[in-house]
This record gives C-alpha cells, structure tokens and sequence, in this order.
C-alpha cells in the first residue's frame, strides 16, 4: 500500500516537474510587458484593442532561450536554435492586428518557430492550426504551448507550404517566414473574405510584408511594409 502511495505522489507531481522548465511570470516582466506595448506597440500605431491585450497577456519570456529571458521585452527579434528566430514584437502585432480577427476565427500559421506568434493569435481567435518544419523546434513549441495551457492551438510537423487540407478552410493565414511567391495551396484555403499575411520577396534579402485578401474568388494585395525574415524552407526554396 505504502509503495502504491508513493507512485500516485510521484504522478502527481509530473505536471509540475513539466512546467517548472518555464520561467514564471513576475511583476518585473510584467511592467517591461506594459512598457513594450506602451512604448514599442500602440506607440507605433498598432490600436486593435484585442492585439493589445493580447501582447500585454503572452509572457514573451517564456519563448526564447533562458539565457535572453532579460531581453524578451525588447522590440527586437531573438535567436531560438536550429537557424531561427522569435519575430521582433512589433511586427507580431502589426501582422496579427493586419488580419482583422475576431474571436470566432480559425486562423492557420506557417512556421511555429518558438510558438510566440501562435500563442498571441490564440488570445484572440477560436482555433490556431500551425505547422512547423523543423521537428526540434515543433517538439519544444507544442510541449510549451501545451503547458502555458494554450488549448485552442493545433501544432504539426510538416511542410507548410502545403497548408493543412483537413482543417481547411481558414479565415486567416500568416507565413512567419520570407518566401518570392505565394503559395497556391494556401490561397486555396482561405475563406471567401479571407486574408493571408507573408513576407513576400527574395528570402536572402528584405521582403515587403504584403497582405492578400479573396474576394468574389479573385486575390488583392497591399504591400505595408519593408520587413527581413528567415526564409521558409522545404519546398518554398525548391520552386
């Protein structure tokens, strides 16, 4: 009896053991949180009060590395391993807020990276599907998620450049990474009405973040603003 006891104390305390790994929240992340939204955020312009609450609520620290958890409120982007990076907070919000969500949404996310970016769309919409290439970084990003208790966010490993067929279609699609073309599997799952925000031009080089919107079965495009990505890998790069 003593031995089965001991087991269930020892199961109980997994969970624990699992979300010790990530950084708690404190009031001094917390007021670097505000100052970044406040200074860096809707002091760029970025005004969807949704956007906003989100950037305030997501605990960007517990995103990248351990080591740069001091400069995770700075409006900057950060290495993450495997040749990638968490996108600066002003271009998450700026992307994020250019999809016009509401939270009755499905939203599909091409590069998970460090699940920054999936983690904010969450706070705002009903369902975020995201895909991830690199199978280290989709490991740790779905496991954190999972802790941070970010239920209403699917993650698979896969090539996103061919969308995710099953859930399809999507409200809103966002390509985290530099690609010189748009995907025609992507467009083709988009709802009518729907908007897909990229990095689009030569991956090696700066790209114009370009947002497209379908509508009546035909695609409009508006560039916004000069941007530098990682390039999307697979088969975006063998085109």
């Amino acid at each position: 009896m003593k031995k089965i006891r001991l087991f269930l104390c020892l199961l109980s305390l997994i969970p624990s053991i699992v979300i010790a790994d990530v950084i708690s929240d404190n009031p001094t992340f917390k007021a670097a949180r505000e100052k970044l939204v406040e200074k860096d955020i809707a002091g760029q312009g970025i005004a969807d009060p949704k956007v906003l609450a989100a950037m305030r609520s997501v605990p960007r620290h517990c995103f990248v590395p351990k080591r740069l958890a001091s400069k995770a409120y700075a409006d900057t982007a950060l290495p993450i391993g495997a040749s990638q990076t968490i996108s600066q907070p002003y271009v998450v919000a700026l992307m994020t807020e250019s999809l016009k969500l509401s939270d009755n949404q499905r939203v599909l996310e091409i590069g998970t990276g460090s699940g920054y970016q999936a983690a904010v769309l969450a706070k705002i919409v009903k369902e975020v599907y995201s895909i991830e290439i690199k199978e280290k970084l989709h490991r740790e990003s779905s496991r954190l998620l999972k802790d941070l208790g970010f239920a209403n966010v699917k993650t698979r490993h896969g090539d996103g450049y061919f969308g995710w067929r099953e859930a399809a279609p999507f409200d809103a699609i966002m390509i985290t990474a530099a690609i010189n073309h748009i995907p025609p599997p992507l467009l083709k799952q988009l709802t009518e009405g729907g908007r897909l925000i990229l990095p689009l031009g030569n991956p090696f080089s700066y790209q114009n973040l370009t947002l497209v919107t379908k509508t009546g079965g035909n695609f409009v495009t508006k560039q916004i603003t000069g941007v530098l990505f990682v390039p999307m890998t697979g088969h975006a790069l063998d085109k």
